[in-house]
């Protein structure tokens, strides 16, 4: 059975995918490569390619599916199958690269919390609830994680590369997800990947933002087993 990598959003960790890694897990090896020890997406890709299977099925979230992009364009013949979830192939634009030196700043400072409560995590979740558990999850990932880590995905999300060209030249089996009310990557943008690639299956997942894989973890979970089955 072809094993699974998730890759996590920015400042999340294994516990972004707990629901699916405990569905999935029972009949495939299921792991999840943490991403923060370099500030370029090529030198985070490379690490995750020194420790991924010879082949495998490959799913990321927000800054993982970015990612897992750049995974692709580097071993294309290594991913069985993509699924891209919640993210956007395209280089960053001008007015979001201006948020990123203020934030830097502010975190290098000692207000890694401060950033992520005002400024990140209410952009997550179709309603906004910043003392629930979703919230609350967040905010202890990226305090486990750190500010370096902070900084060297802030700047490797700043200085990454346009990706559509890699994926319409992929042809495995892949699947576009994506929360209906994400305001960070919008439904436009996953429809934009549909476009570049016939293949795929666009699923919208109702109720749901920028984190689906929490907010509706038993549809997302069905929805990435259905994917797995084509593989």
């Amino acid at each position: 059975m072809t094993p699974l990598l998730f890759l996590p959003g920015m400042m999340c960790d294994a516990r972004l995918f707990a629901p699916q890694i405990a569905a999935l897990s029972a009949h495939r090896a299921v792991m999840a490569c943490p991403a923060g020890a370099h500030d370029s997406m090529q030198a985070l890709a490379a690490e995750v390619l020194a420790h991924a299977p010879p082949r495998f099925a490959l799913a990321g979230l927000s800054m993982g599916g970015i990612l897992a992009m750049e995974v692709l364009r580097q071993a294309p013949g290594r991913i069985a199958g993509l699924a891209l979830m919640d993210t956007n192939p395209l280089a960053e634009l001008d007015e979001v690269k201006a948020r990123r030196a203020p934030q830097i700043a502010a975190v290098r400072q000692g207000g890694l919390a401060d950033v992520m409560r005002g400024q990140l995590i209410p952009n997550y979740l179709h309603a906004p609830d910043p003392d629930g558990p979703i919230a609350g999850l967040c905010l202890d990932m990226a305090l486990n994680l750190g500010p370096q880590v902070f900084v060297n995905q802030s700047v490797a999300l700043r200085d990454r590369p346009d990706q559509t060209q890699v994926l319409r030249d992929y042809r495995g089996p892949t699947l576009i997800l994506c929360g209906e009310s994400d305001r960070l990557c919008p439904v436009a943008r996953h429809r934009l990947m549909q476009d570049l690639m016939p293949q795929a299956a666009l699923q919208v997942v109702p109720d749901a933002g920028h984190l689906p894989v929490l907010e509706q973890p038993e549809h997302v979970t069905a929805l990435l087993r259905r994917w797995l089955e084509e593989i």
